[in-house]
């Protein structure tokens, strides 16, 4: 029997800027009875840990320039919100009513450059922005763990979007330490030998959606998740990797 468990640390607090993170983790994590364990994967929602790096706006201290005046005729979206999209964007990709689809700072093509209302402050004036570094952010509290409990755990941190050509939303990874992010069969061969050319599954993606069916997007208070029982290769790399290169875009 292969079993994968998914733990949700429920009563989390309201996090604050300048908050400790792994330290919170921590505690939270003995309240719910759960013990960290080597080679946990820890999945946090982007939501808190921007909240800690206090990537935080209050729109009523932007002025809008005028191309964010332009897109906001053009999207029907506040023009502070446009701004601040574009503050935290490389390029604009489409502009039409009620979309703007950019490429941000960090690579993602995605709305709104990953700026939200949801779940900050319960105004339509305070907004959260993606954390400036989130593979560095997830490194920082994975390393802060193993210095505490003196465990290797993985860390993912996640946000929601939406896909091309699919309805409906899913959690995927932006940031990542201690995890390799694809599960790559290439080279190997299916059950009946037939070897596998293209096959790469997107791991780290795969537990972020995970473990949104326990975390939730509206008021379940659970932003921290324990995935444990899944066997996985550690790596280095980041989350980046899995944003892919526009010469591979085979829709535009």
């Amino acid at each position: 029997m292969i079993r994968l468990e998914i733990l949700g640390l429920s009563n989390f607090p309201e996090i604050k800027p300048g908050d400790d993170l792994c330290k919170i983790i921590i505690s939270v994590a003995e309240k719910n009875n759960i013990k960290l364990m080597d080679k946990d994967i820890i999945v946090i929602a982007q939501k808190i840990v921007s909240k800690a790096e206090n990537r935080i706006v209050n729109l009523n201290n932007i002025k809008p320039s005028k191309r964010a005046l332009e897109l906001s005729r053009i999207t029907g979206k506040d023009p502070r919100f446009v701004e601040v999209i574009l503050r935290e964007s490389k390029r604009v990709i489409k502009a039409v009513r009620g979309h703007l689809i950019v490429e941000t700072k960090h690579g993602i093509v995605c709305a709104n450059a990953g700026i939200d209302r949801s779940n900050v402050a319960g105004r339509r004036d305070i907004v959260t922005l993606l954390p400036e570094d989130s593979d560095r952010s997830a490194d920082n509290i994975r390393q802060c763990i193993k210095k505490l409990l003196g465990i290797d755990v993985a860390v993912i941190i996640s946000d929601t979007y939406g896909r091309p050509l699919r309805m409906g939303h899913i959690d995927m990874a932006i940031g990542v330490s201690g995890i390799e992010v694809f599960k790559d069969y290439r080279g190997t061969t299916d059950m009946y030998g037939y070897v596998l050319r293209v096959k790469r599954i997107a791991l780290a993606d795969e537990l972020a959606s995970a473990a949104e069916l326990v975390m939730g997007n509206g008021a379940e208070r659970i932003p921290v998740v324990i995935i444990r029982g899944l066997k996985y290769k550690v790596s280095n790399n980041k989350a980046s990797i899995l944003n892919m290169p526009e010469r591979k875009w085979l829709f535009k």
